[in-house]
């Protein structure tokens, strides 16, 4: 036991060594400390943004911070500027903003989000957020959640013989007579029915989007 433990620490410095974190630069993030400012930037792999140490964004998995000397390092890692904390000294537009929120959900369906997680994970405010996404994209973020959700479920239900409540927890919405009713509010049938209909068609594209709340 005691070989596993040292063999699991020697992997946690490793990583940390790989990552540019240190004690002191984590200790920085987690206390939001701006005497760190000019000395170095994060970025967190799960959401492709890039802070600067004092940002009072949700922090972080200590896993999932990457390191930077520059703002321009973290800019040629394809990590974009936080919104809040501004790491370029400039403001982030509006449409690059709502890029990373809808990257974000597009990898991250599965998980329980709502806008006030969003809010937290893409550092705004729920109320900027909601209007800032609609005025883009033309749907709210939930909306825009409930359709790449529904839009995944019928990938499964034109290629594969999983069933429904299986699907459902697949596309993140574990309540499966929920999941059931939206499905049938935004394509017109319910999912057995879509199935049966177009089950080994070569398109996954919601042929009824319906009505959005």
């Amino acid at each position: 036991m005691a070989e596993v433990i040292e063999m699991e620490n020697k992997d946690a410095n490793q990583a940390n060594v790989e990552s540019g974190m240190t004690d002191e630069k984590w200790q920085a993030i987690i206390h939001n400390d701006e005497n760190y400012n000019d000395q170095f930037f994060y970025a967190v792999k799960t959401t492709g943004i890039f802070c600067r140490p004092s940002c009072k964004s949700r922090v972080p998995k200590k896993e999932n911070v990457l390191i930077f000397q520059n703002a321009h390092q973290a800019l040629s890692a394809n990590f974009r500027p936080c919104k809040r904390c501004k790491p370029t000294g400039e403001r982030l537009p509006d449409d690059d903003w709502v890029t990373q929120i809808t990257e974000y959900i597009d990898k991250n369906y599965i998980e329980k989000l709502s806008l006030e997680t969003l809010s937290e994970i893409c550092h705004g405010s729920p109320y900027h957020l909601h209007r800032t996404f609609k005025r883009i994209k033309g749907v709210t973020p939930v909306e825009y959640i409930q359709q790449t959700r529904i839009n995944k479920a019928i990938e499964y239900l034109i290629y594969s013989h999983t069933a429904i409540a299986d699907i459902a927890h697949a596309v993140g919405m574990p309540n499966t007579a929920y999941f059931i009713t939206l499905f049938k509010k935004k394509t017109g049938y319910t999912p057995t029915e879509y199935r049966l209909l177009n089950f080994g068609n070569n398109t996954s594209e919601v042929k009824n989007s319906g009505s959005q709340d």
